[in-house]
């Protein structure tokens, strides 16, 4: 049970970052005020910074690790998920060489700090 669940805030944090970015895009366009927020952009460049780092460093994510670990290893047996788990790891799980997932994460980086630079985060008039 614990390690779905965490399987559930690991989903949680990559649609963070993925749809943070995005959202800061179509926001700024359509005159979103909260996609400014700096709270919210730090959080997103912090999360991404993050992953890219782990990625360039070798290093594997501290939240796969302690998932495997609940579940006995990294095995990726399906017995030992639940239905909900096998749904979620299918959407966050891929198979592809490592520099494909390097490189995505560098790149969702580097474009996470562009747009601090052409949308900037901005704290509230009051």
């Amino acid at each position: 049970m614990m390690a779905d669940v965490l399987l559930v805030v690991h989903f949680l944090i990559a649609a963070f970052i993925v749809l943070g970015l995005v959202a800061v895009w179509v926001g700024a366009a359509l005159g979103w005020r909260w996609v400014c927020d700096p709270w919210f952009r730090y959080l997103h460049l912090g999360a991404i910074v993050f992953v890219a780092a782990e990625a360039v460093l070798g290093i594997a994510c501290p939240l796969t690790v302690w998932e495997d670990l609940l579940r006995g290893g990294p095995s990726m047996d399906s017995g030992t998920e639940s239905f909900v788990a096998r749904w979620v790891r299918a959407l966050l799980f891929y198979q592809a060489p490592e520099w494909i997932f390097t490189t995505t994460y560098l790149v969702w980086a580097t474009a996470t700090l562009v747009t601090l630079r052409f949308v900037p985060p901005r704290r509230r008039a009051g």
